[in-house]
């Protein structure tokens, strides 16, 4: 995957003059180690960078052409020293393709018998490190593939075919998307759909006896003091529909950072305490987002939520009495796990998840998601925050006052 490199330490300097780096800046530096498939729209305003040697994984994206902000997090540390690290290679990328579960007696992160402990943790290589194949390109959309086996804690072999597509979005198909009325000429605007499928290509049946997979989508962001993570949920009653959101991943995150107000959960996306939240199927609804006051960028994530599905892996590190009583939505604060630790990025994610796959010998399961990254003032963002989020940005912006 590395190449050898005489890039300038310029492009090594992920922020210059105290800005964000550039969709430009980013891409020259990852050119000097990976090869990138960009994808542009009609306008050549809209722009994504794809990695076939990272899974297909969107490593950026940008609504104002090569000089517009780089949306995604890029690890350049990692990148720089050409090494490969034990456990898990963060490398960044704004959407990538991952495998769950992460915990429990079906883990496929954990080898049987090993403790539920960072030690123990490895991610699959396949996920990580190896490459997937690249089927077809286009100007607006490719598509990758992968052939590959993974065993599980409890010991099942899933023997599987990936098929990973990336497609651009219009403007048009922005607004049709999204449901919006109207998308105000002055935002910047840029969008990709990932179709994520999954095939049993073993001559055995995918149960739960023995364990299931789920399609699960991370995305890396730039973190910042401004960015809150805002996530609607289905209201009602606890007796009915359970907890509103799990927040004991790594603990229970502190409430000046985590808020569950009528409409919507708030949760700091400020790279400076490491911290995890999820939503439970009978919870979520099929959108999450961000937003980051300073720079106006809102960001969205939606995906293709079946109904009255409420099997998901588990991915808590334990061994599990409910292991397909998993979270679909997830959200990830970066920070030092452990005070003078360095932290993984700083970063923060959200995520979104497949139900769990029981598939028959030559069956498939499709997870879609789409990201959107809108830029501009609050005047022309707050009516979008309101009809997706019904909530508006000052109720962002004093979330946690």
């Amino acid at each position: 995957m590395k190449k050898e490199t005489s890039t300038t330490d310029a492009l090594h300097v992920p922020q210059a003059n105290g800005k964000r780096a550039t969709y430009a800046d980013e891409v020259a530096f990852m050119e000097e180690y990976i090869d990138l498939i960009q994808l542009t729209d009609a306008s050549n305003q809209s722009k994504v960078a794809i990695s076939a040697a990272l899974q297909g994984r969107v490593m950026t994206s940008s609504a104002f052409g090569t000089e517009g902000r780089s949306y995604g997090w890029i690890n350049r540390e990692l990148f720089k020293s050409k090494d490969t690290l034990e456990h898990i290679n963060v490398f960044g990328g704004e959407e990538r393709f991952w495998l769950g579960p992460e915990g429990g007696q079906y883990s496929i992160f954990f080898k049987k018998g090993a403790e539920f402990t960072l030690d123990d943790w490895y991610t699959p290589k396949l996920i990580d490190l190896e490459p997937f194949d690249v089927k077809d390109v286009s100007s607006t959309s490719a598509t990758f593939t992968k052939k590959a086996s993974l065993k599980n804690y409890a010991g099942f072999q899933f023997d599987m075919e990936i098929e990973r597509e990336v497609a651009i979005l219009s403007k048009e198909a922005i607004q049709k998307e999204l449901g919006l009325q109207t998308l105000s000429g002055n935002l910047k605007t840029v969008a990709y759909q990932t179709t994520n499928t999954l095939t049993n290509i073993g001559q055995s049946d995918w149960k739960k006896e023995t364990g299931l997979l789920s399609i699960w989508m991370l995305g890396m962001f730039n973190h910042s003091p401004h960015t809150t993570i805002l996530i609607p949920y289905v209201q009602g009653d606890t007796t009915e529909l359970g907890q509103v959101v799990n927040d004991t991943y790594f603990g229970k995150v502190p409430s000046d950072r985590l808020v569950v107000k009528e409409n919507a959960i708030f949760f700091k996306g400020d790279g400076e305490y490491r911290s995890k939240i999820g939503l439970t199927p009978l919870r979520a609804k099929d959108i999450a987002g961000s937003y980051d006051s300073a720079s106006g960028i809102l960001t969205i994530v939606k995906y293709n939520k079946p109904e009255n599905v409420t099997d998901y892996v588990n991915s808590m590190w334990e061994i599990q009495e409910e292991p397909f009583s998993g979270d679909v939505i997830n959200a990830y604060n970066d920070g030092a796990p452990e005070p003078g630790a360095k932290p993984l990025g700083p970063f923060y994610e959200l995520e979104t998840s497949s139900p769990a796959l029981a598939l028959k010998s030559g069956e498939s399961g499709t997870h879609i998601q789409t990201t959107y990254h809108i830029e501009g003032d609050e005047a022309s963002l707050n009516p979008i925050v309101q009809e997706l989020f019904g909530v508006t940005i000052n109720e962002i912006k004093t979330a946690f006052k």
